[in-house]
């Protein structure tokens, strides 16, 4: 996720993330440090789509559909074994990463207005952000400080819809993933959780 020029988020602006609550022992104080995302409120996660369609935007229609294409795939077990950069930033890359593209994809397609953060890039690569902005020799440092941390193994079962109040960001809506081998109610997904705090 990143910032529109003023430096902040966009108030009504909304991002789909599957957050990994099993890396934020591992990230959570260099995010603080090196992650603006984390100050404004958002978790350890990786993107599935930023941004998404703005919250006056989504009616109660378009989370009935983001409830039943989620519901169409598999939870997934993923491990976090290294590290990656791009130039601006240091994450952890996911393995398997295929499941993560599946789920943008899925999104994208259903919603080609929301392409993949806005279009600047020819392919998606999932993600884990733990700094970005920094020098080589700070991203050499947090580098070698998580080497000694890894791996870490997560299970996804759910993306999240975070809403963006220009300042931070409050989680929305969970919408499960059941996939396929859940076949406790074929033809009615599960319901998601509505956040209203």
């Amino acid at each position: 996720m990143s910032q529109d020029e003023s430096g902040r988020y966009r108030t009504g602006q909304t991002a789909l993330l599957a957050t990994v609550a099993e890396a934020e022992p591992v990230v959570e104080h260099r995010r603080a440090q090196f992650d603006a995302s984390a100050a404004a409120g958002i978790p350890a996660h990786v993107t599935v789509l930023f941004p998404f369609l703005d919250i006056g935007l989504i009616s109660a229609a378009i989370i009935g559909d983001l409830t039943t294409l989620f519901a169409g795939h598999d939870p997934f077990t993923v491990r976090f074994d290294e590290c990656g950069r791009f130039p601006d930033v240091l994450y952890l890359a996911p393995t398997p990463a295929q499941p993560f593209r599946a789920l943008t994809e899925s999104i994208a397609d259903r919603w080609p207005e929301a392409p993949p953060y806005g279009g600047q890039f020819a392919e998606v690569i999932p993600h884990l952000t733990v700094a970005h902005g920094q020098s080589p020799r700070v991203f050499d440092e947090v580098e070698a400080e998580l080497a000694g941390r890894l791996p870490v193994t997560a299970t996804i079962s759910s993306v999240g819809l975070f809403v963006s109040d220009g300042r931070s960001w409050r989680r929305h809506a969970d919408f499960p993933l059941v996939g396929a081998s859940d076949n406790t109610s074929p033809h009615r997904p599960s319901s998601p959780s509505i956040h209203n705090s």
